[in-house]
């Protein structure tokens, strides 16, 4: 397989070095140092930056305004804003956006995707269902009253939501089928609890009381959702891979500066072949993250369904990051513990990441599902 990309994914990605290359990741307070959110708002000059430099619209059409490029290139771009632990929700706005080009109605692409794009209008995904860990698009009920819908249930840790326009929140209805309705979080029926990640931003416990909702606003085709899990969860690995290849490089700096017995740490065999085994994770969780990313923008078919291959980028995405910042925690000693050094930060996302869109044994017990549904051989 051919994993060189376009000029184009290319240029994306170095245009997102571009503006991520002066965001500091402690531009907030720490959370280890505050008991509530870290801040109200995500940051909003960085979003603002992101729409200029026409990164919110990469996989919108040129009649939306966007660019018409692919999941490789959204998350190469997500890869850079996770080594600066970016506050944007560039992951659940782009691939919410996506969705609705793919699989809205005319009107809703017409209403939504322009804006969307120019950072005018921010979309968020409530992914995690009732607990964190039962499928989210049975959390929520969606039944039909005349023209519209109506939604009861609760979806819990959903992102970005007490500042987001519309949440796009999967339910299901009597028919076994599920559909993807998009709720304004200040519509009439709408509860949101506040609830704060490792990271210190807020997320939100969703709670619907028979929310209408017009039949426009509801993507009711077949696929919709699992194609929109699929692209979070490609983004979430792409995330993770781009928080861990900053902390290695930002341990192997520490570790050739820090002298002991008159000699830099990293030139010790210990602290040599415990780096060297974070690189080996850092490889794997990139060629597993470009495979997925692949099946979900070619559409290939392969022996198992491109399921199976974001099964496996997850699970490495989830163990690889743990293990690397737990390495880059042993390796700094009581130095990554400081609330005034980065390190601690990127250990707090890495747990959010680890866990977000169910851990490495979920994806593992799904993998098997789709082996034993799908023999090879």
């Amino acid at each position: 397989m051919d994993f060189t990309f376009s000029e184009e994914q290319q240029a994306a990605a170095e245009a997102a070095a571009g503006v991520f290359a002066d965001v500091a990741p402690d531009g907030v307070p720490s959370p280890a140092d505050i008991t509530g959110a870290v801040a109200d708002d995500f940051d909003r000059a960085l979003w603002a930056r992101l729409a200029d430099a026409d990164l919110l619209s990469l996989l919108l059409d040129e009649a939306y305004g966007g660019a018409g490029l692919d999941a490789i290139a959204l998350c190469l771009v997500l890869r850079e804003s996770a080594k600066v632990l970016a506050r944007v929700p560039l992951l659940e706005s782009s691939a919410a956006a996506a969705t609705v080009q793919a699989y809205g109605g005319e009107e809703l692409r017409s209403a939504l995707l322009a804006r969307a794009g120019r950072g005018d209008l921010v979309l968020t995904v409530a992914a995690h269902g009732r607990s964190g860990h039962d499928p989210a698009e049975l959390a929520v009920t969606a039944r039909r009253d005349g023209d519209r819908w109506v939604l009861d249930g609760v979806q819990t840790a959903v992102p970005w939501a007490h500042t987001a326009d519309l949440v796009v929140v999967p339910a299901h209805t009597d028919a076994d089928r599920t559909v993807l309705a998009l709720v304004a979080p200040d519509r009439e029926g709408v509860v949101l609890a506040e609830q704060i990640s490792t990271t210190g931003e807020r997320l939100a416990e969703l709670r619907l009381e028979s929310v209408p909702i017009a039949r426009v606003d509801v993507i009711d085709a077949d696929g919709a959702w699992e194609w929109l899990r699929d692209l979070l969860t490609a983004g979430t690995c792409a995330l993770s891979l781009g928080l861990g290849t900053a902390v290695l490089r930002m341990t192997g700096e520490y570790t050739s500066r820090r002298e002991q017995f008159g000699f830099p740490v990293a030139t010790f065999q210990a602290v040599a072949v415990q780096a060297a085994d974070r690189y080996i994770d850092l490889r794997a969780m990139e060629a597993t993250l470009w495979q997925a990313a692949w099946r979900i923008a070619s559409g290939a078919q392969g022996a198992l369904p491109a399921a199976a291959d974001l099964a496996v980028a997850k699970i490495w995405a989830a163990e690889g990051v743990r293990r690397v910042v737990q390495t880059a925690q042993h390796l700094h000693g009581g130095f990554g513990a400081d609330t005034e050094y980065p390190l601690h930060r990127y250990h707090a996302w890495a747990k959010h990441l680890e866990l977000s869109l169910g851990p490495a044994a979920a994806h593992e017990e799904a993998l098997g599902d789709l082996l034993a549904a799908h023999p090879l051989g």
